[in-house]
């Protein structure tokens, strides 16, 4: 036994489909259309795209953000003198002498 869509693309018409068609029809002229199997490229491209997108506006934004702290942070140290210091704690000096 063939599977149904085999029958269908050799040109077989299934029984109940020649009951349904109305007296005189010409069964040789008959055209049997079939839906196209899913194509999942387009949903997996848009998913990748929309990824891509977000990150590269979570990059930007980051730059931003630490361009205007870094402007914010240079102008406030011209004119009012205020800055910021990075104090990094010093590791205990070990003694050369023995």
């Amino acid at each position: 036994m063939h599977p149904p869509e085999d029958q269908l693309r050799a040109g077989h018409l299934p029984a109940d489909w020649v009951r349904q068609m109305p007296p005189g029809t010409d069964l040789r002229k008959v055209v049997i259309v079939q839906e196209a199997p899913r194509n999942y490229t387009g949903p997996i491209v848009l998913t990748l795209v929309i990824t891509a997108g977000s990150v590269v506006v979570l990059l930007v934004l980051a730059f931003v953000v630490q361009l205007i702290v870094a402007s914010v942070v240079a102008v406030l140290s011209a004119t009012c003198g205020v800055g910021i210091t990075l104090n990094r704690t010093a590791k205990s000096k070990r003694s050369l002498r023995k």
